[in-house]
């Protein structure tokens, strides 16, 4: 017996000594720190401690621990090998720190709820090297890379790409200085060979077009009109000896022998983000947020425009989505806010009433497909950006019989007998090209077997909308298209001159009109339509930065997210990152100094944004307040899994001033219901949004009918209040009430 309980005694003091050292094997991957287990004792809240987790995939974090999450200095380490070392905050890698890939690449500076967001340094396993600013994982700004392969680049970025001013050095000497656009040369710049031969001139996709010079070391000079394919090229010869020498030289040699090897290296490849291994805090912070957790009853029918939108669980039948929302409170200490945010359970629809048989405008939406797949679907000459004055002439237009048993140029229909008439094709076919518009996805947007909708009830104009099927496209009709074709070749220099402009997109301006009859021509312009997106937009607000009349006609209780809000019911101020908001500023000011130069007023910043959506317990998705507050604990808005499956996964690649941008809201109260006070005070309550917006309805110049409205209106109102003022005076005031709108996160 006794040899029995000697033996048990040994295996029990065997297995507590590997124990031992299994703990011990675990720790020393990290740098030796006095722990307290998380798992072993209770931490009271708010109080930080050092404490090393295993997590149950195998991953471990030791460092500072606060509220059942990381909070100060602190590592993890993957199973896969990737490593990160640095700052948390409340969970997220947050602040100065250092990310490691099993590969050997590493980064090295600032993060941003695990973005690389800030100065920082990437090497890489190859042996590239880059340093400069980042912004959401996405080299943008100043920053200078060094490729494996020699050459460098060191200069302004763009979602990763060179774009802007910059530098490229190649490793055999020749070197690039100039513009650029989406990581090619594009714009004024200069090329040298190591050899002295250099090219100054406009660049285009990489390669020289447009108005250049050539000049070689011994003197000699070409000056002329370039293109790659050589068909419009055009020059004189300078030789700097004799009138003979080189009198042969062809330019396409630039293209064919000299630029063969100026290649742009991209770099290497992230193999994973530091943002998506970001840690799920979630699971154990969950008894926490259980407790904050408030539902509210969801039989209400009732919703306020001042409330937000949260959990949504959507259930598709036909073009209709039921949408079950329950709304939270972000901030309890402020009663007024409470009280304006009811539980609301809507039906919502596609937006919109499709143009179906039977419908007044059926043969009006039959007339105008026919017209878009005549004129863009009709071969034409090949697309140069550079037009002729003679492209942008009113008279440019182009009309088009249409019989019911079809003719020569066009097919039999079911329609009506119509003329169809084209204003300026040359100059909108080029538009579409530099917008990036490809003319079978236009044709099959407009034209293809699903109907156009309307939208429910004309604008103060009277004017008409139709959005295509898939919300690319909107389509406007217009009383006169005289204002569009005067500005015509400002419009077109200024969105070819800035790629980011706010300004509204135009493809097409178009006119019909019924043979034989009385009926008055319909005239209507394609445009882009900003909310084009996977996300569902939850609030919209058209913004002019004018006081009177400016809020919404219908009734709070019929409130819902297609509603377009105005200033007087704006409740948000929007925070970008410091290189998106300057971008923003500089943006506005040009699109706002073109308008003004046009002589055009009544123009506003149309606003949409949806509340980001992060990992909860319950795998719902949720917009979370931000800030100075726990984002796991801190009642929200909240998205059901439902809609997860409709958000595209590269949803940060298609990121541009505008569009799919990330940003920051925060609620604002307005203090009175005076109309002074347009932008409210801000609560310290934020939310993390996808924005979208532009400047729309840029075609109302300051003509008679709106010189008398403002003396009229004077009278009445408060000058400064009404829409209706000089193009002056609306460009400032549009400025001043858009730069308090927006600010910049710091």
């Amino acid at each position: 017996m006794s040899k029995k309980l000697g033996f048990r005694k040994a295996l029990e003091t065997r297995l507590k000594k590997s124990q031992v050292a299994a703990k011990k094997k675990a720790i020393s991957i990290f740098t030796a720190m006095s722990v307290a287990h998380v798992d072993d004792e209770e931490l009271t809240p708010g109080e930080v401690r050092n404490i090393e987790k295993a997590l149950p995939r195998g991953d471990i974090y030791t460092g500072q621990w606060c509220d059942n999450l990381p909070h100060g200095d602190g590592k993890f380490l993957w199973t896969d090998g990737c490593m990160y070392v640095g700052e948390w905050y409340k969970g997220k890698m947050t602040g100065k720190g250092k990310f490691s890939w099993p590969s050997g690449a590493t980064y090295e500076g600032e993060f941003k709820s695990g973005f690389m967001d800030g100065k920082g340094t990437y090497t890489g396993c190859s042996g590239d090297t880059y340093k400069g600013s980042w912004v959401m994982n996405f080299k943008q700004g100043e920053g200078a890379h060094s490729f494996s392969s020699g050459d460098r680049y060191e200069g302004e970025w763009r979602r990763g790409l060179p774009d802007g001013q910059g530098r490229y050095q190649w490793k055999n000497g020749n070197h690039y200085m100039g513009q650029w656009r989406n990581g090619l040369m594009h714009g004024n710049g200069t090329m040298i060979w190591r050899n002295g031969n250099r090219y100054d001139g406009t660049w285009e996709d990489g390669f020289p077009r447009g108005n250049g010079n050539f000049k070689w070391p011994d003197g000699s000079l070409y000056v002329g009109i370039w293109t790659k394919d050589g068909k419009d090229q055009n020059g004189t010869y300078y030789p700097a000896g004799s009138p003979s020498e080189n009198l042969d030289w062809d330019p396409q040699q630039v293209f064919l022998e000299d630029l063969k090897d100026a290649k742009i290296c991209t770099g290497e490849n992230v193999s994973i983000l530091p943002s998506q291994k970001m840690p799920n805090w979630s699971a154990m912070a969950k008894r926490s947020e259980g407790r904050q957790r408030r539902m509210v009853d969801r039989k209400s029918k009732n919703l306020s425009y001042g409330s937000d939108i949260t959990d949504v669980s959507t259930a598709g039948e036909g073009d209709s989505k039921v949408q079950d929302v329950v709304v939270r409170n972000p901030n309890p200490e402020n009663s007024d806010i409470r009280q304006s945010r009811p539980q609301f359970k809507k039906i919502m629809k596609k937006q919109g009433q499709t143009i179906s048989k039977g419908h007044k405008h059926y043969d009006l939406m039959l007339n105008l497909q026919l017209g878009i797949r005549h004129s863009v679907g009709r071969p034409g000459p090949v697309v140069s950006l550079d037009l002729r004055p003679s492209a942008f002439d009113p008279k440019e237009k182009v009309w088009t019989k249409f019989p019911p048993e079809g003719s020569k140029h066009t097919p039999p229909h079911q329609s009506c007998d119509f003329r169809w008439k084209d204003y300026c094709p040359l100059v909108f076919r080029t538009l579409r090209k530099l917008f990036n518009v490809d003319a079978a996805d236009y044709m099959l947007s407009i034209c293809g077997n699903d109907a156009l909708r309307e939208l429910s009830s004309p604008g103060k104009s009277g004017m008409f909308f139709y959005l295509t099927n898939d919300d690319r496209y909107m389509i406007k009709t217009m009383k006169k298209a005289e204002v569009l074709i005067r500005m015509l070749p400002a419009y077109y220099n200024h969105v070819r001159s800035f790629q980011n402009t706010l300004v509204t997109k135009f493809f097409g301006l178009h006119c019909v009109k019924l043979t034989g009859t009385s009926q008055k021509k319909v005239r209507f312009v394609i445009m882009e339509n900003l909310f084009c997106t996977h996300y569902a937009i939850h609030r919209r607000f058209d913004l002019k930065g004018s006081s009177h009349g400016r809020t919404s006609s219908k009734p709070e209780s019929e409130v819902d997210p297609t509603t377009t809000l105005k200033d007087l019911d704006l409740n948000y101020i929007f925070r970008l990152q410091k290189l998106w908001f300057q971008e923003f500023c500089r943006q506005v000011d040009r699109d706002c100094d073109f308008l003004e130069q046009e002589r055009i007023m009544d123009y506003s910043l149309l606003i949409g944004f949806h509340f980001r959506e992060v990992s909860s317990p319950c795998g719902s998705d949720v917009p979370t307040p931000t800030g100075n507050q726990d984002p796991l604990t801190e009642d929200a808005p909240r998205l059901s899994q439902a809609s997860k499956d409709q958000f595209p996964s590269d949803r940060w690649s298609s990121v541009r001033l505008g569009t799919n941008m990330p940003a920051r809201a925060e609620k604002t109260v307005r203090k009175s219901d005076s109309d002074s006070q347009l932008v409210g005070e801000p609560t310290g309550v934020f939310y993390d949004v996808i924005l979208f917006f532009g400047i729309i309805d840029i075609l109302q110049d300051y003509d008679i009918t709106k010189k008398l409205e403002h003396a009229y209106k004077s009278m009445q109102y408060d000058p400064t209040s009404i829409s209706a003022v000089d193009p002056k005076q609306y460009s400032k005031r549009f400025r001043d009430f858009i730069f308090k709108v927006f600010v910049e996160d710091t």
